[in-house]
This record gives structure tokens, sequence and C-alpha cells, in this order.
């Protein structure tokens, strides 16, 4: 492709054309991975996150280093950061301590 035919504007069209349809394909193959890795996951009777440790929880979170851990669905996980998990509010509306919950 001969970009010199392009004006400067034209190019920076181009250009932000070119990062949308790359977000785009980007959030396509992560999908798809995800879709792979539960098919996995679910062949061997676990759960992703034991797959992947310190991986991407099932809210769509980055990944990041899990600290506190569902005690009876190892699929949920909680960096500590952000909005706290609806499971750990109520964890703590029962009384329960945040610590309990701790992995590392």
């Amino acid at each position: 492709m001969d970009l010199t035919k392009h004006s400067t504007p034209e190019l920076n069209q181009l250009k932000k054309d070119i990062d949308k349809e790359l977000k785009k394909r980007r959030r396509q193959d992560v999908k798809e991975a995800q879709k792979e890795l539960k098919q996995v996951a679910e062949k061997y009777g676990l759960a992703v996150t034991e797959l992947v440790p310190g991986g991407a929880t099932k809210s769509g979170a980055k990944a990041g280093v899990v600290r506190f851990r569902h005690p009876e669905d190892p699929s949920k996980g909680w960096s500590g950061r952000g909005r706290k998990p609806a499971w750990i509010k109520e964890w703590e509306a029962k009384g329960r301590s945040l610590e309990d919950l701790r992995v590392d």
C-alpha cells in the first residue's frame, strides 16, 4: 500500500480506523480464548482460575493478583482494587471479615 499518495488528514483517519479495528479484533480474540479455556477447564472439572492463577476473573477483571477468593467458588476472586464484588459485600453483610478470604 503506497501511503505517499494520502494527505496528512487522510493518514490520521486511516490510523484511527486501523486502531479501532485492532481493538475490535483484540476483543474477539479474547472472547475466543476465554471460550476455549472454559471448555478445557470444564473437561477436567476445574475452574478457569485454577488453570491461570492470578488471571482474569469471571467478572472480566483484568489479569492481576487475586488477593481474596470466594471460599466455595474458586472461580470468584478479587484483587482488592476497585469496587467490591457483590459476593464480598454479602460476606461482609453477614458480619464476616474480609481477612478470612485473603489468599496471599
